[in-house]
């Protein structure tokens, strides 16, 4: 004889609380058309009988499955390397608790992988996808706009959807304009840039950013001041060699992350060039790596862990109401002077 507890059934439930299954059905998704004496009976029952309801039988009445996937466009190592991303899913995280929403994480970069998690993504095993740091190579997002799934982005797509697109940005242009405007105003004459890549958005906005600040300063841009990096570390770290190569006389870098400038402290130090004696710097994230740098150093502060809640917000509110959000966020940037400028 088998001594294992017969797990609760939907059925024992019902018989239990003596009503029929379809009422226990409607009690346990929520539904309104239940009588406040009936849903304290079945509510009981559930509770004495320990029920536990099967997710995936709910999936299939409710077709929601609480699940938001978070696609991070970059591969692992880079995922876990750079700090925008852990306060990204801070932020997205503390507003799933918040609803009682469950987290599915997964990174895609190349063609194949994009492809395969479309496959997931579009046959409703989530309720909703968060996209951040995508590349103007993306093909996911087309899919799942075509598919129907409410997608918002953390960052405004650089190539313009046939598809309505919502997202959640920052002011890169106005982030980037301060950081140049501060190094213009401390007396730097030859300003360089160690830029973002320039299929992100990102990357392509604080590169403006830094040209319409040195236009504003009478300054025409110079090509020999601009090198562009990946926002990583080595990234950062060859695009400073480079600048360096190009332009000698460079005496402040603008990083257009903190990865990079941090990069920039370490390649400049090598070439025998004091910060910010000789080469001011200016990174951009504000990262914890920023405080604890030799010496600390200057950046652009953007909301990053905002950034993930503002764009839970959207997606969330939108698939409660079973509609597209209804605005695009962008959040404000500013900059955080220390000793590195």
């Amino acid at each position: 004889m088998n001594g294992r507890r017969q797990r609760p059934t939907l059925e024992m439930v019902a018989e239990y609380a003596g009503v029929g299954r379809g009422t226990v059905s409607r009690v346990i998704n929520g539904s309104e058309q239940v009588s406040p004496a009936t849903r304290d009976a079945v509510l009981n029952a559930v509770r004495e009988l320990g029920y536990v309801p099967n997710h995936a039988a709910r999936t299939l009445v409710t077709q929601r499955t609480d699940t938001v996937a978070l696609v991070v466009s970059e591969s692992d190592e880079r995922l876990f390397e750079q700090p925008f991303f852990a306060d990204i899913v801070r932020g997205v995280s503390a507003v799933l608790n918040e609803r009682g929403l469950q987290l599915m994480l997964t990174m895609a970069r190349s063609a194949g992988e994009h492809e395969r998690l479309g496959e997931y993504l579009t046959g409703q095993h989530v309720d909703g996808v968060l996209i951040v740091s995508q590349h103007s190579d993306d093909t996911l997002p087309d899919r799942l706009a075509e598919a129907g799934v409410l997608c918002v982005y953390g960052g405004r797509p650089l190539i313009e959807s046939r598809h309505p697109v919502h997202y959640v940005d920052i002011d890169n242009v106005g982030g980037a304009y301060a950081a140049t405007r501060h190094l213009i105003a401390a007396g730097r004459r030859r300003v360089g840039l160690v830029a973002g890549p320039q299929d992100m958005a990102a990357g392509v906005d604080r590169l403006r950013g830094y040209q319409e600040a040195l236009r504003d300063a009478g300054r025409p841009p110079a090509p020999e001041l601009v090198a562009v990096g990946d926002f990583s570390y080595e990234g950062g770290a060859e695009a400073t060699r480079e600048l360096l190569r190009a332009a000698p006389d460079v005496d402040a870098v603008f990083a257009a992350s903190d990865p990079m400038a941090l990069a920039a402290l370490r390649v400049l130090r090598a070439a025998g060039r004091r910060v910010p004696e000789d080469v001011a710097v200016v990174g951009y994230d504000d990262s914890g790596l920023a405080r604890h740098a030799d010496p600390p150093l200057t950046t652009v502060h953007q909301p990053t862990e905002r950034m993930g809640r503002e764009m839970t917000r959207l997606l969330v509110d939108a698939m409660a109401a079973g509609t597209p959000p209804s605005e695009n966020v962008v959040l404000d940037a500013h900059l955080v002077v220390r000793e590195s400028a």
